[in-house]
């Protein structure tokens, strides 16, 4: 097993209130979370009051922010503005911000760069659709998703890659243990061969696609899964299970 340590992405998306967020926070504050780095991406309106709610130990992120600092942007928040809120992280590149928002590569790797000036954390997401998979074109999709990310880093230790197949997101299908263990080993091996050795060994790959309780054991055993990013699963109970998944 790797020496990288095990991170667990809860991506909340657009769901909750005060009330089931604070029930939700009140779980972790309170559960025996083993040695894992989690954090907790929460609606932009919730990012303060849930940073002022969850223990110091979880990191909180936002799921977006934009390329540039202020200005006539309307709706968009800025990296500047989650500092200001407490958290240390977001969620770039999200297949929803991609297919739903339609974003492009370029566009993510102008949030990327601009995220990491800022100082915060980037959990950096790829993935391909189901008929890129069945064309045979996995790789060719995630490298190059993967090398626009990477054009716009400057600090590898406050990035996580975290690999989400469109096809298994919010569906209830999962890539198997093997399947996910295949895709991160070439995107390690993608990442010696175009950035360095030191970032292939130390960068965290991590898993999301319909991550529950029941098969993250499995998917935590591979070898180049170095945690999950968990979006339904994250808003119930069994999350601590999941953050616990290599205990």
């Amino acid at each position: 097993m790797s020496t990288r340590s095990f991170f667990v992405g809860g991506n909340w998306k657009m769901n909750g209130n005060k009330e089931t967020l604070s029930g939700m926070m009140e779980n972790l504050n309170t559960a025996d979370l083993q040695d894992t780095e989690v954090v907790c991406a929460a609606p932009s309106v919730y990012l303060d009051f849930v940073r002022s709610r969850l223990d110091p130990r979880i990191g909180v992120a936002a799921q977006n922010c934009y390329k540039v600092s202020k200005g006539a942007f309307t709706g968009e928040i800025s990296p500047d503005m989650i500092k200001d809120c407490g958290a240390d992280w977001v969620v770039l590149g999200h297949s929803e911000r991609r297919h739903v928002f339609g974003e492009s590569d370029e566009l993510i790797g102008q949030k990327v760069a601009h995220a990491l000036e800022g100082g915060l954390g980037v959990i950096a997401c790829i993935g391909e659709k189901l008929e890129e998979r069945e064309a045979g074109a996995t790789e060719e999709v995630v490298y190059a998703q993967t090398q626009v990310i990477a054009e716009n880093v400057n600090d590898w230790e406050k990035v996580v890659l975290a690999y989400e197949p469109v096809w298994a997101i919010g569906t209830g299908r999962t890539a198997t243990p093997e399947q996910a263990q295949e895709v991160h080993e070439k995107l390690r091996a993608w990442l010696r061969a175009n950035v360095s050795d030191d970032v292939a060994d130390s960068v965290r790959i991590i898993y999301g696609g319909s991550v529950t309780g029941d098969n993250c054991r499995e998917l935590a055993s591979q070898g180049d899964v170095d945690g999950f990013l968990v979006g339904g699963a994250s808003l119930k109970p069994e999350f601590v299970d999941i953050i616990n998944a290599r205990a």
